[in-house]
C-alpha cells in the first residue's frame, strides 16, 4: 500500500541534481535532459558523452522500501538473465540503487519501442509467448518483501479512504458508497468462485504502455509495481472490447502463453474482478497523489463532479460483468 504522500515530494529534484546523480555513478553526462512520461516517479533521458543515453529514474520518496525496489531489480535481472526482454537497471560501485540529493535512483540501458498493435493475433500472441517465459521464472520462488494483490490492498482500503476524504461529492457520494458496497460484494464472490488459485511472482502493471515493441518483438519495461499474484493480472489487460473480442484476443494470447506456463482456467473468474478492483484502486491513487504539483497538470479531469458520475457508471456496468460466466478457453 502506497504511503501517505509528501507534497511536492520532487520540489528539489532540479536539472543539476539529475545530471550530478548520474554522474556520481561513475558516468559522464552531456548536459542532454529529457523528462519522460511518468508520474508515480520521475524519469529522464540522459545524455551520455560518447555513448548512447541511459534513462534515470527517481523513485517517489516513502512509497516502496529499499528491500521492495531491490527485490524488483533482482527480479528484471533474473528475467533478464534468462533471455527474456525486459531492461533491468545497471549496476554500479553503490549498486543498483544509488543515492544522491536525498533521492534513491537507478540508472537503466535506453531501449525504444512503440506501442504494440494489440488488434492483431500474432502480436498477441508473441507478448503472450513472452508472459508465460516470465510466469515460469516467476513461479519459481516467490518474492520476500513485495506486496500481493488482495482485495484489502486495492478495493476495501481505497475504498474506506475516499470516504474519509473530502474528495468525493456531497450529492454523488450516496450513490458512489452504494455502488462501490456492490462491487466489492462481486469482488469476493468471483475470488470465491476462482478459490485457492497460485500466486506467483508478476509483472503487475502489465498494459500496453509497459509494452514496447520493436520489429524484433516484445519487450517489458516498468517492474516498479511487481507483486505476488494470480497469473491473469498480467494477461487481463492486453484485453478490451466486447465479450466476443475479449474471448478471440484471449485466445490469441494463450496461444503463446502456454507454449511456457500453463493458465488455471478457474482464473477466468477473476478477470473482472480485478479490473474493477484497478478501477476502485485508481481513484485512490489519484486522490493520495493531488498535492503532488504534476497530477492536476496531467489529470485535469479529475475530482470533477462529472469524473464522480462516470465512476459510478462504469462501476455498475462492472458489477454486471462479474455476474456473467467467465471468458471461455
Amino acid at each position: 500500500m502506497p504511503s501517505q504522500p509528501t507534497a511536492q515530494p520532487y520540489a528539489d529534484l532540479t536539472p543539476d541534481t539529475i545530471l550530478d546523480a548520474v554522474e556520481s555513478v561513475g558516468l559522464r553526462v552531456d548536459g542532454r535532459l529529457l523528462a519522460l512520461n511518468s508520474y508515480e516517479n520521475r524519469v529522464y533521458q540522459v545524455g551520455i558523452e560518447e555513448a548512447a543515453p541511459v534513462i534515470a529514474k527517481f523513485y517517489r520518496p516513502h512509497r516502496w522500501t529499499d528491500a521492495q525496489i531491490l527485490e524488483e531489480h533482482a527480479f528484471a535481472q533474473e528475467l533478464a538473465d534468462a533471455e527474456i526482454p525486459v531492461v533491468p537497471p545497471l549496476a554500479f560501485a553503490a549498486g543498483t540503487l544509488p543515492r544522491f540529493g536525498g533521492f534513491r535512483f537507478s540508472v537503466s540501458s535506453r531501449r525504444g519501442g512503440r506501442a504494440p498493435e494489440l488488434d492483431r493475433p500474432d502480436v498477441l500472441e508473441w507478448i503472450g509467448r513472452f508472459l508465460g517465459r516470465i510466469h515460469a521464472v516467476g513461479a519459481a520462488r516467490p518474492f520476500t518483501h513485495r506486496p500481493a494483490l488482495t482485495i484489502d490492498r486495492f478495493g476495501a482500503t481505497p475504498r474506506e479512504w475516499l470516504l474519509a476524504s473530502p474528495f468525493i461529492p456531497a450529492d454523488i457520494r450516496p450513490a458512489w458508497e452504494s455502488v462501490t458496497a456492490l462491487a466489492l460484494d462481486g469482488i469476493r464472490a468471483a475470488f470465491a468462485r476462482a478459490g485457492d488459485v497460485r500466486q506467483i511472482r508478476l509483472h503487475g502493471d502489465c498494459h500496453a504502455g509497459n509494452v514496447l515493441y520493436t520489429d524484433k518483438g516484445p519487450h517489458f519495461v516498468d517492474f516498479d509495481d511487481c507483486m505476488t499474484g494470480p497469473a491473469i493480472q498480467d494477461l487481463w489487460m492486453l484485453l478490451s472490447g466486447t465479450r466476443a473480442e475479449m474471448t478471440r484476443q484471449l485466445a490469441d494470447v494463450l496461444a503463446g502463453y502456454e507454449d511456457f506456463a500453463d493458465l488455471d482456467a478457474r482464473e477466468l473468474h477473476l478477470l473482472e474482478a480485478l479490473r474493477t478492483l484497478r478501477l476502485l484502486h485508481y481513484s485512490y491513487w489519484l486522490a493520495q497523489r493531488w498535492d503532488d504539483p504534476a497530477f492536476p497538470l496531467a489529470f485535469p479531469w479529475f475530482n470533477t463532479q462529472r469524473y464522480w458520475q462516470d465512476r459510478i457508471l462504469e462501476l455498475r456496468e462492472q458489477v454486471a460483468a462479474m455476474d456473467e460466466e467467465p471468458l471461455p478457453v
